[in-house]
């Protein structure tokens, strides 16, 4: 009866008792080390690193690498430190080591340069970004942001003063974790145009060739509203000397002189009917369409006339008007007789008619 009594409360007892570590960890996936580890905080985890690690997942052991960069982890190292928190048994698929990456957010230093230059368009005069030129006080640097920042790059404050060309312009960018991160970026700001070089100096009259001009951008204040392109630049005149390195204004330029002072030109008398060219010797220079004064080598004349081309000088002929036709009466209807003349004495006094003479 004893003997019975006792094996009946051994089976509860058995029935009861939790059920034994070989038996959990038959029922326990076991844990699984990570080649490759992704970590979006500063720290690094057990859960990170292992699979299945249960409540030892949220346990920090190791501190991040740098925001953007990869470290690596000795698995004999890393396999000491779980079995101080009692992560033990844990599958390391012969693994030598891990590596652990920081997440992160990356804006390049032209791309910041180029949002600075978008904040700072058309403001206070200034015109395009892609016209400004941009001189930062520190030199801006690809930067690493932490992953949580996910928002655009927005500006928060611009200031621009044209006098001195400062800038300083701030940004916001959200982040989820609630507080958006700020920057702020300081330095002058000028705007450039395009504008044609003299790559070599350059004298009066002298037509500007192709290899003479190579294209730069200037500032707009040294070549103010009327820099001259490669276009405008390449076959005009110079109407001054140029120096070289000089920006081409268009006033600087004119079309080329197709006539020379002393030179002998064509002259060409044409009108209906009639085309005549005769020698004659210009007294003036001038380009196509100016009016000069040439001497006419067979009549000894000074005419004027109008560049048509090179050496070429078109002389107007004037043709007489004919005379106006004379007007001649229209009769409409029957002829009538004209009245004689009546004489009518113009009364001069009001004291009465006075003697006729």
């Amino acid at each position: 009866m004893k003997l019975r009594s006792l094996l009946l409360a051994t089976a509860l007892l058995a029935a009861g008792a939790p059920p034994s570590l070989a038996q959990s960890r038959d029922d326990v996936a076991a844990p699984v080390l990570r080649a490759n580890v992704n970590v979006a905080s500063d720290v690094v985890r057990i859960g990170d690193v292992v699979d299945n690690a249960g409540n030892a997942a949220q346990i920090a052991i190791y501190r991040a690498p740098d925001l953007g960069t990869t470290g690596s982890l000795p698995t004999a190292q890393l396999l000491s430190v779980l079995r101080a928190h009692q992560v033990i048994g844990v599958d390391t698929k012969d693994l030598k080591a891990i590596s652990v990456t920081r997440l992160a957010r990356t804006l390049e230093a032209k791309d910041i340069e180029l949002q600075v230059a978008r904040a700072l368009e058309r403001r206070n005069g200034l015109g395009d970004a892609g016209n400004l030129s941009l001189t930062f006080d520190r030199d801006v640097q690809t930067l690493q942001l932490d992953a949580s920042n996910t928002g655009a790059l927005q500006p928060a404050a611009v200031r621009y003063e044209p006098r001195s060309g400062r800038f300083d312009v701030s940004f916001e960018i959200a982040s989820d974790a609630g507080v958006p991160t700020k920057l702020r970026f300081t330095g002058v700001a000028i705007e450039t145009v395009e504008a044609a070089v003299l790559a070599r100096g350059v004298e009066r009259n002298e037509v500007i060739k192709s290899s003479d001009v190579v294209v730069e951008r200037r500032p707009k204040a040294e070549v103010g509203n009327d820099a001259a392109g490669r276009d405008n630049a390449v076959g005009m005149q110079a109407r001054r000397q140029l120096r070289a390195g000089q920006a081409l204004r268009v006033t600087d330029l004119a079309k080329p002189d197709l006539v020379a002072r002393d030179q002998n030109v064509t002259l060409i008398y044409e009108s209906s009917g009639l085309y005549l060219t005769i020698r004659g010797k210009a007294l003036e220079g001038g380009t196509e369409g100016d009016a000069v004064n040439v001497l006419n080598l067979q009549s000894k004349r000074t005419v004027s006339g109008v560049v048509v081309g090179r050496g070429q000088v078109s002389v107007a002929i004037s043709t007489p008007r004919s005379a106006p036709a004379t007007e001649t009466p229209v009769t409409t209807g029957a002829a009538e007789p004209i009245a004689a003349p009546v004489s009518v004495a113009t009364n001069t006094t009001a004291s009465g008619p006075q003697k006729a003479e």
